[in-house]
């Protein structure tokens, strides 16, 4: 599949910021978090600015996105307008929990029940999302039981890193976010690593003939192709990542989305290098977050292919 960069950024940005609100919601609910008025505005605002982001950009992968409204009415079949409807819905018991806790400074009573709210639709929305690419069938890399959990592993250990910075930066940290986000880390890479292996090793039973219909006669090919010059099809199903590549881009992936932020963030917990060590965790998930999901694209093969130049997908 051809990398689409407004959905590389949206998925990416959108996930922390679920990631990041989830956590924020459920620590302030618990009292582990101070209701500190600058510590939630800013706090929220970034969760929430991340996700308004990722939003805004996936409509640029639209042909007309003025229409985007109307990916809401299909909630019953459509997992993308269940992701749309989750991601609208957790914006009021968020936006209810930034009254209470940046002009009341107050996580109690009905705020705990909109922050208790908040966590449900953002953790709901990253499953959402994980699920709009692995109910497609046609892509044998997205079809996988682990596609939808390493979105929300993603989402969860990219937000467990950016409250890490932000609790660093207002100077009210505790060893334990750090090991937080360490463990989640380390729980993602497992998972995406595990996703890797999967899609490496499964048995590809997608082929020329299962889609003719016409393997009882033996192996087919085409005599002719399809168009006699690239088309719209051929762009966005036919990219093609070599295998040498791939594997190189995967390990850089690994490296600076969950290597470097491990190391990172356990440099946290010497003293004086907490903040400057959190931020460089932060910039190296992000720029490997992006990496990892240019790679979730690359590599997916679509079975129109089989029409054209492949032989197996």
């Amino acid at each position: 599949m051809h990398p689409a960069y407004s959905v590389i950024l949206f998925t990416t940005a959108s996930g922390a910021g679920f990631g990041l609100l989830a956590w924020l919601a459920l620590f302030g609910m618990l009292g582990l978090v101070p209701p500190d008025r600058a510590f939630g505005l800013a706090g929220l605002a970034l969760a929430l600015g991340l996700i308004t982001a990722g939003l805004l950009a996936s409509t640029a992968h639209l042909g007309r996105p003025e229409r985007a409204w109307r990916a809401f009415s299909q909630w019953r079949t459509s997992w993308l307008s269940r992701e749309g409807v989750l991601a609208v819905a957790t914006y009021i018991p968020a936006l209810v929990l930034a009254l209470g806790w940046v002009i009341l400074e107050r996580l109690d009573g009905p705020f705990a029940i909109m922050a208790l709210l908040t966590v449900a639709g953002a953790v709901a929305t990253l499953y959402a999302t994980g699920m709009i690419y692995a109910s497609l069938r046609t892509i044998r890399q997205w079809h996988q039981p682990l596609t939808a959990p390493v979105y929300v592993a993603l989402g969860l250990a990219s937000g467990a890193v950016l409250l890490n910075v932000l609790l660093r930066g207002f100077g009210i940290a505790h060893a334990g976010f750090s090991w937080l986000a360490i463990v989640c880390l380390i729980a993602a890479a497992g998972l995406k690593w595990a996703y890797w292996l999967t899609i490496d090793g499964e048995l590809r039973t997608h082929t020329r003939e299962a889609a003719t219909g016409l393997g009882a006669l033996g192996k087919v090919r085409p005599l002719e192709p399809p168009h006699t010059q690239p088309n719209f099809v051929m762009r966005e199903m036919g990219y093609r990542i070599a295998r040498k590549h791939a594997r190189r881009l995967r390990d850089l992936a690994m490296l600076f989305a969950f290597g470097v932020p491990v190391v990172a963030t356990l440099l946290t917990l010497v003293p004086g290098a907490g903040t400057a060590a959190a931020a460089l965790a932060a910039l190296s998930m992000a720029a490997g977050l992006l990496l990892e999901r240019w790679l979730f694209f690359a590599e997916a093969e679509h079975v129109v292919m089989l029409y054209y130049d492949t032989e197996v997908a």
